[in-house]
């Protein structure tokens, strides 16, 4: 048990990344997020996500994919800062779990035919997310459109995801990506939270490793929710960091002044 755990009674550590998906706070928007990530996955479409870093993207994602039925969908889930197409398809394939031809137009072909294979043999369908999407190149973005060929006929046979911070949503916009934005069926960005739901994250954070009592008063949640701005990972950096510092002085309640002296300290 560290210093925060024993001083505050708290059963874990708070703020963590590995959170159970079941225990985190569900905002209006992460409700509507939710809602569209299953419009799209259902009638198999083109989805955009998007974001400012830090807004909790990834982490819906994550909460989403874990409730898809196994039986009837396979997500295939990459992120790399620096995809190029020959990654993506030994990515995604040996996702799959096949051995990737070398060249990448086999590979291509070999992709096509596997989650061919997977939706008609395995009655699975191929749900292909692609994070960190706003740091896609021109090329990627170009091949992705092969994903949304993968039949000749009308019928779509997977669901494709784009998920990136809010540049993507102007890079889709350029003259040069007209043909590929033209094919997105269903946008939506993910806002910050609002200073109630900041109170909300917290508390709901602090439940999750039992904290006894309100650790955070009012006035702290204030001028944390004003300089994170309402962003959970930054959220999550400061609150630990003014647990650290309550502990350290033997203060059982972080108030403004804490959070105002760590920011200051340790983020400025």
């Amino acid at each position: 048990m560290n210093n925060i755990e024993a001083f505050f009674g708290l059963t874990g550590t708070p703020f963590a990344r590995d959170i159970g998906t079941n225990k985190l706070l569900e905002t209006d928007r992460l409700k509507e997020l939710h809602a569209r990530l299953n419009h799209v996955v259902h009638n198999r479409s083109f989805g955009v996500f998007t974001g400012a870093a830090g807004t909790g993207k990834t982490t819906a994602i994550r909460k989403f994919t874990g409730g898809l039925d196994p039986n009837r969908y396979q997500v295939l889930y990459i992120s790399d800062s620096a995809l190029t197409p020959r990654n993506f398809y030994w990515e995604a394939l040996h996702e799959l779990g096949y051995q990737p031809k070398f060249y990448r137009g086999d590979a291509k072909r070999q992709l096509q035919k596997a989650l061919a294979e997977l939706l008609d043999h395995d009655k699975k369908c191929p749900v292909v997310i692609v994070d960190e999407a706003h740091l896609l190149s021109r090329e990627m973005l170009e091949e992705i459109r092969f994903l949304l060929n993968l039949r000749m006929d009308s019928y779509s046979a997977l669901t494709l995801i784009l998920v990136g911070q809010t540049e993507l949503r102007e890079t889709l916009k350029l003259q040069v990506n007209k043909a590929i934005s033209q094919r997105v069926d269903l946008r939506f960005n993910l806002e910050p939270l609002s200073k109630d739901e900041t109170a909300a994250y917290l508390t709901k954070h602090l439940e999750a490793v039992k904290a006894p009592g309100e650790i955070f008063n009012r006035d702290a949640v204030g001028v944390l929710h004003e300089y994170c701005e309402g962003l959970p990972r930054l959220i999550n950096k400061v609150a630990v960091a003014c647990l650290m510092a309550g502990a350290a002085r033997s203060q059982k309640t972080v108030d403004d002044r804490i959070v105002r002296e760590v920011i200051q300290i340790e983020f400025e």
